[in-house]
């Protein structure tokens, strides 16, 4: 499959019905909607946002980056459809947020993700991602899962 990862604005339409989409698988495994800690993400605190499309323009996925400092960044709505999942898009992503991010000068990577996500924890840790104390807003939140990756 190709893959064509633009950046895109927050508010770009495909971007929002993916994050859209998101927010409902989260909703249906975790039970509610009540499973983000800390403050959502905005256009006004996300650095950068790309989209991943096919040959077709087709939406496949999201990831955006919020700064965490001066040398670090929160991997914010990583998300790829389902029929996109084992295809490559996401570890395309992965890969162009920290391409990105090195671009900004950042030496490191940081996301959460949740207990009801077991598929995301393992391909977190299979991309070189390792666990860490939960951060910011996560701190003692029971169903965060944190990780870390430096980028040098």
């Amino acid at each position: 499959m190709t893959i064509r990862i633009s950046r895109v604005a927050w508010d770009d339409e495909a971007g929002t019905a993916l994050r859209a989409a998101q927010r409902r698988e989260l909703d249906a495994r975790y039970g509610s909607d009540d499973h983000e800690p800390g403050t959502p993400p905005t256009a006004a605190d996300i650095t950068l946002f790309l989209l991943a499309s096919d040959v077709d323009d087709t939406p496949l996925g999201c990831g955006g980056l919020r700064m965490l400092g001066a040398d670090r960044a929160e991997i914010k709505r990583m998300f790829v459809v389902q029929q996109a999942r084992g295809t490559g898009v996401a570890t395309a992503l992965l890969r162009a947020l920290e391409d990105e991010a090195r671009s900004l000068g950042l030496a490191e990577l940081l996301l959460e993700t949740g207990t009801e996500q077991p598929d995301a924890m393992r391909f977190y840790e299979r991309e070189g991602y390792h666990p860490i104390e939960a951060f910011g807003s996560y701190v003692d939140e029971p169903r965060s899962r944190c990780y870390a990756r430096s980028l040098s």
